[in-house]
């Protein structure tokens, strides 16, 4: 019992150091995520789409 209970000790104690992001950096990033997750579906889209053409060429 006293393992968990020091588990949970650690645990609080290495959340407190654990610098949170403000508002506007949050923001931030999540935008730069949803920017990059539409670029690289993107490029996949348009990836399939070659193979499918090439695919059509040689059948």
């Amino acid at each position: 019992m006293s393992a968990i209970s020091k588990f949970f000790r650690n645990v609080k104690s290495e959340m407190s150091k654990v610098t949170w992001p403000t508002g506007k950096e949050l923001r931030t990033y999540t935008i730069t995520v949803i920017i990059a997750v539409a670029c690289m579906a993107v490029f996949f889209m348009v990836v399939d789409f070659l193979i499918e053409m090439l695919i059509q060429f040689i059948l």
